[in-house]
């Protein structure tokens, strides 16, 4: 039977052979935030599906590729499409691609999702920079035997997110006049979105978004010694007085209209990388 090591180290030797990449920034992107590998001079595309012990996205809004080029002239590998705990994948399938990552050479992370704002002071379309996490009610990704190679059994995460990262997009976004919410990013299993109670509860506990991704990412990021950034798209305000009934489609389009901020974000950032 291959062991977990030796699953990653193939999925890394078949990458490498296809993609003569470079150490680079690694990039996930979130729910209906694709566009930003418009802006990449990619020179390598891999759909998941072949690579060795890959998960494959199945959620609209997820093309599916892992890719490697250039974002305002540094490298970087990209993930269009991430995976989820509520597509019946475990905690250690949704974050192996992080793994591989690392293994490719990747120090520095950068995370997107589409999030419902708990916070009432946030508005549809608000960018939010993810300050800290709340991950209790999902499971966490280094459950069962730790693989020493990869990192501590114990990690530290009294800093899951770079401080040094966050100020240097809050300088970033002064310079473009774009606006920033910062907060707690409340981790959830989905693919329900939440009760009226929840995002109640959610609120009381310190939450000022929901999502179903990114906390399980970066848990293993930061197990393997990388550096995290996490901005969220708010696409939906989970507590008010009027109905909240919320869509998927709704999600993905508020995250289309908020995407040109995020992409001019990511793409200064890199550079300044």
């Amino acid at each position: 039977m291959v062991s977990f090591v030796e699953q990653l180290n193939e999925s890394v030797a078949y990458i490498r052979n296809r993609c003569k990449g470079e150490t680079a920034v690694g990039i996930i992107l979130g729910s209906g935030l694709g566009n930003l590998v418009q802006e990449i001079e990619t020179t390598c595309e891999i759909p998941y599906e072949e690579i060795p012990h890959f998960p494959v996205s199945t959620v609209q809004g997820h093309r599916g590729r892992l890719l490697f080029g250039r974002l305002g002239g540094k490298p970087v590998w990209v993930m269009a499409g991430r995976f989820h705990f509520y597509e019946g994948y475990t905690a250690q399938q949704v974050s192996y691609p992080v793994r591989v990552l690392r293994l490719l050479g990747v120090k520095t992370l950068l995370l997107t999702n589409a999030a419902g704002g708990v916070n009432p002071k946030f508005s549809i379309g608000d960018l939010m920079v993810i300050q800290d996490h709340i991950s209790f009610f999902t499971q966490n990704p280094l459950i069962g035997k730790n693989e020493d190679e990869l990192g501590t059994r114990f990690p530290d995460m009294s800093e899951p997110y770079s401080k040094s990262l966050i100020s240097k997009v809050e300088s970033l976004a002064a310079e473009h006049n774009i606006p920033l919410q910062k907060g707690v990013y409340t981790g959830v299993t989905g693919p329900t979105f939440e009760t009226r109670a929840e995002y109640k509860l959610i609120h009381l506990l310190g939450g000022d978004a929901v999502g179903m991704s990114t906390v399980q990412e970066t848990i293993a990021a930061v197990h393997a010694g990388m550096a995290v950034f996490a901005m969220s798209v708010i696409t939906d305000i989970g507590i008010r007085e009027e109905e909240n009934t919320i869509t998927h489609e709704e999600v993905l389009q508020a995250a289309r209209e908020a995407e040109p901020k995020l992409t001019l974000l990511f793409t200064e950032m890199v550079k300044s990388l």
